[in-house]
């Protein structure tokens, strides 16, 4: 119980690395524009994305994403390209 489907998918977009190592990213599961925002230390981080078996974001995700970001914040789809 408590166990994700092995179909469903996770992503991670990693948005800020601190000078302290704190890692801020977004974890999502199916829908990478349906996210959490977390933060974790480098080791832990690490550790996470293993356990997950995660697929880190490309960037033409990474843009739809913030666009659709942009769009909730806003109002209006974000015009982001690269």
């Amino acid at each position: 119980m408590g166990e994700l489907a092995t179909t469903q998918k996770k992503y991670v977009h990693v948005t800020d690395v601190k000078k302290n190592g704190l890692v801020e990213f977004d974890f999502a599961v199916d829908d990478p524009c349906m996210y959490v925002e977390l933060a974790l230390p480098k080791k832990q981080f690490d550790e996470f994305c293993q356990k997950n078996k995660v697929t880190y974001l490309t960037r033409e995700e990474e843009i739809a994403v913030e666009n659709d970001k942009y769009k909730w914040r806003y109002g209006v789809i974000g015009t982001l390209t690269k």
